[in-house]
């Protein structure tokens, strides 16, 4: 790896505008955005719906990044940082693979630079002052039975998804039920990518609903004079951390919400740092086009006023055929039958990408062992029948070398795009509108039911004045329905919204669906078994 400091010249920065830790990754101080004017194209980096197989988006995103650089183009990728949940769960890390990845790989995926832990650290801040109120001015003001805010940690643990707490006698706090939820899906995590200034940051804080009095008036953070101190612990947290990929290009990573259960988008602060830095920025957003895509666009660019030049839409022939209906184990023999049963999946996620009047660019990344044959049943697909520009991707074996057609194709499609996305819906429309949009245009829902909980949550949101917020649809990411089990292209289905929570402080509402989760749980022989510490180095983290 390059030093940190040469890796911040190539954007510019001289070594007063970051904050090191170590040689090899740094702060970047938020006062370079009023010396730089943003100039820089914004590429976003999707997937079709993901399967056990892995499409390797982030893998893709890096590669691409490196393949503009030996291009000469000046590029910096946009990126969020990984939960340790799935690190030490199931999906292990999220750096990227091969020679596209981004460094150091160990501090990235465990503990970086804190920023995790200072989420972790305001979030249960909150929760300890909510209860110490309670506690001190009993049960005349907050209803216990209405209390809205959760507790956090960075881990999956399925045992803390519904707990009971203060209990012990009348000086150990007030006996009620509670639960937690995994760091990436806190209000706050959504709040620090969001946020834009300090004063946003603390603004946005003290805006969070926590509760409900007994005359059902809503309790905030800030009438519990904890936003500064909650600030004050995510000071550091707000600036966007900067490291480098395998082949010296920068990198900006910066905030990690999970797609299904949040928006599922790096920081606005490092895209627009990225965005202000280079004249290429590469990004990404969790899962399917369906989940982080949609609320990248209609969250977070229509929030801060960002656009994009092109979309990537990532596909391999490992997912495509179990889409197909081909188990794990079989994935590997050559099956251009359910090659072509999985195309439909593609083929939703493109009309998806063109709804937002965004050029859609597909890249199939090559995995060892791929069949000539199969790949060339998509890129017929892709150029005869949905006539969008193809490329296959090798940047896991090639590194940028093995995205440079991939790269191309962007630059030139990008190039050709002069128009501004278009919006899926107008955040002032009534919330079941909303719902109904996005359900109906890029899941392909037919009808949406509610239990008679998110009746009464809609009807709260309306008395409360909340319902021009934005719509954060919480979904299961292994189906384009909210049901995991639906491969392909489901149709003539029904979404299930089961709750509507408002999250005032992030500036979105979020209708959860299915059974969907925000605490997970650990597989039966978790990746952490794996990791281990051999004098000072960390091995098995995959």
């Amino acid at each position: 790896m390059e030093t940190i400091l040469k890796i911040a010249k190539k954007l510019g920065l001289t070594e007063r505008e970051i904050i090191p830790f170590g040689s090899d990754k740094a702060k970047v101080r938020l006062e370079i955005l009023k010396k730089f004017p943003a100039r820089g194209k914004l590429i976003l980096v999707s997937a079709i719906t993901p399967t056990p197989a892995g499409e390797g988006k982030t893998t893709t995103t890096i590669g691409l990044g490196q393949a503009m650089a030996r291009l000469n183009k000046s590029v910096c990728l946009a990126l969020r940082e990984p939960s340790l949940g799935p690190c030490l769960g199931m999906k292990g890390g999220a750096t990227g693979g091969g020679l596209s990845q981004v460094l150091p790989r160990e501090d990235i995926n465990l503990h970086f630079t804190g920023d995790f832990h200072a989420v972790t650290s305001a979030h249960n801040l909150l929760s300890a002052m909510l209860d110490n109120k309670i506690y001190h001015e009993g049960l005349s003001d907050i209803d216990p039975r209405r209390i809205l805010w959760r507790r956090v940690m960075d881990m999956n643990d399925r045992a803390l998804r519904n707990i009971v707490i203060g209990l012990g006698g009348v000086l150990q706090g007030v006996p009620r039920e509670s639960g937690f939820d995994i760091t990436a899906a806190s209000e706050i995590m959504a709040i620090l990518c969001l946020a834009e200034t300090y004063e946003d940051l603390k603004s946005r804080l003290g805006n969070i609903l926590l509760a409900f009095t007994y005359k059902e008036e809503p309790v905030t953070a800030k009438s519990l004079n904890a936003s500064g101190a909650m600030a004050a612990l995510l000071k550091d947290a707000l600036l966007p951390n900067l490291v480098q990929t395998t082949e010296g290009v920068p990198a900006l990573i910066h905030g990690g919400p999970f797609a299904n259960i949040a928006h599922g988008c790096n920081s606005v602060l490092a895209t627009k740092m990225a965005l202000a830095l280079s004249d290429w920025t590469i990004t990404e957003a969790g899962f399917g086009f369906d989940l982080g895509a949609e609320k990248f666009f209609d969250i977070k660019c229509k929030g801060a006023g960002l656009d994009t030049s092109a979309v990537v839409l990532v596909a391999t022939c490992r997912a495509l055929k179990s889409h197909g209906g081909v188990d794990k184990a079989d994935l590997n023999k050559l099956n251009l039958e359910a090659v072509q049963k999985g195309l439909p999946n593609l083929d939703r996620h493109v009309e998806n990408i063109k709804q937002f009047c965004e050029p859609p660019i597909v890249c199939l990344n090559h995995f060892d062992g791929d069949y000539p044959e199969e790949i060339a049943v998509v890129r017929k697909h892709c150029e005869n029948i949905l006539q969008v520009p193809f490329a296959v991707s090798n940047v896991f074996e090639e590194g940028g070398k093995g995205g440079i057609d991939l790269a191309e194709k962007v630059i030139l499609h990008s190039e050709k795009n002069l128009q501004p996305f278009c919006p899926l819906y107008d955040w002032n429309e009534d919330v079941k509108t909303k719902i109904w949009k996005v359900a109906n245009k890029m899941y392909g829902a037919d009808e949406i039911k509610y239990t008679s909980k998110a009746e009464r949550d809609l009807r709260s949101i309306e008395k409360l004045g909340y319902q021009n917020l934005p719509v954060c649809i919480a979904k299961t990411p292994a189906s384009l329905s909210d049901n995991p089990k639906l491969r392909g292209r489901p149709e003539n289905f029904a979404v299930t919204v089961r709750e509507v929570l408002i999250a005032a402080g992030a500036g979105f509402l979020i209708p959860l669906t299915g059974d969907i989760l925000r605490m997970p749980g650990l597989p039966k022989t978790p990746q952490a078994e794996l990791i281990d510490l051999r004098g000072k180095d960390i091995t098995g983290l995959r």
